[in-house]
C-alpha cells in the first residue's frame, strides 16, 4: 500500500505535538507532513510557484489552521483552490476558533470541513480518529488529482 499522507498546517508546536500524538495512539496508519505557516504549506503544495517541480506527491487531506504567521489559513485555502493541482484536494480546517465569521469565512473559501479543536486530549483523540476514518478510510478522493 502506498504511504497515505496528512498534511498538518499548524505553528503551535504543543499542537502539533498533540496531533501527531492524538494520531499515533488512533492507530490510523498515515503520515504527518508539517508545515509550520502558510508560506511553507503553500510551498509543499504549490512547489511550482517556487519554480521546483513536486517532490511528492499531494497528500490525501490538508488539516489546516486559520491562525498563521506569514500567510493566514484563508489565504492559503484561496491559493489552494485557485490552482488546478489542489482544487479538490480535500482542506480541513482544524482550528481553536468558533467564531461564527471564521466558519462562514471558512466554507467560502472552499473548506470541504470546519472542525474546532477540542483541548481535553481525549476529545481531541477521539475527533483525531474520526477524522482520519472518515478522510482515509470513507472519503473517495477525486481520481483527477495529479
Amino acid at each position: 500500500m502506498a504511504t497515505r499522507t496528512l498534511l498538518l498546517v499548524e505553528d503551535n508546536a504543543a499542537d502539533v505535538e498533540l496531533a501527531r500524538l492524538a494520531f499515533q495512539k488512533a492507530e490510523l496508519g498515515v503520515t504527518i507532513d508539517h508545515a509550520r505557516d502558510g508560506v511553507e504549506a503553500l510551498a509543499y503544495l504549490l512547489p511550482a510557484e517556487t519554480g521546483k517541480p513536486p517532490d511528492h506527491p499531494l497528500p490525501i487531506a490538508v488539516l489546516l489552521d486559520l491562525k498563521l504567521p506569514r500567510v493566514g489559513g484563508l489565504q492559503v485555502l484561496e491559493r489552494v483552490r485557485a490552482e488546478a493541482r489542489t482544487r479538490l484536494l480535500p482542506v480541513v480546517v482544524l482550528t481553536s476558533s468558533s467564531h461564527p465569521a471564521d466558519v462562514v469565512s471558512s466554507y467560502q473559501h472552499g473548506c470541504n470541513s470546519y472542525v474546532r479543536k477540542p483541548v481535553d486530549f481525549a476529545r481531541f483523540l477521539e475527533v483525531v480518529r474520526q477524522l482520519g476514518s472518515y478522510w482515509l478510510d470513507l472519503n473517495e478522493p477525486a481520481d483527477d488529482l495529479p
